[in-house]
């Protein structure tokens, strides 16, 4: 019982374990996000940590297309830029 309550506690205080980082390549227009806890059918959030990541969401070319979903990956499709400081913390869900 113990333990239990020590993951329950562990997870109110947002404890999930479910995030990570995700650097996309300078000279590529994708990126391969692989990690096991990611499901078919999983909500991958992408937060920007740099300038150029938010500047990434801001020019509209970052999505998550339903085409490169599988288990334990997505596609993540961006600009082709020479940038190689766009840097994003996820958390993914479900």
């Amino acid at each position: 019982i113990r333990t239990i309550a020590e993951v329950l506690n562990r997870a109110l205080r947002g404890g999930l374990n479910n995030s990570g980082t995700v650097t996309l390549p300078a000279s590529a227009a994708s990126t391969t996000l692989t990690d096991a806890r990611i499901g078919y059918d999983s909500a991958v959030h992408l937060v920007p940590t740099t300038a150029n990541a938010a500047a990434e969401i801001g020019n509209g070319t970052l999505y998550i297309a339903e085409s490169g979903r599988v288990n334990g990956s997505v596609v993540i499709t961006h600009a082709n830029n020479a940038g190689a400081d766009r840097t994003f913390r996820f958390a993914i869900e479900g």
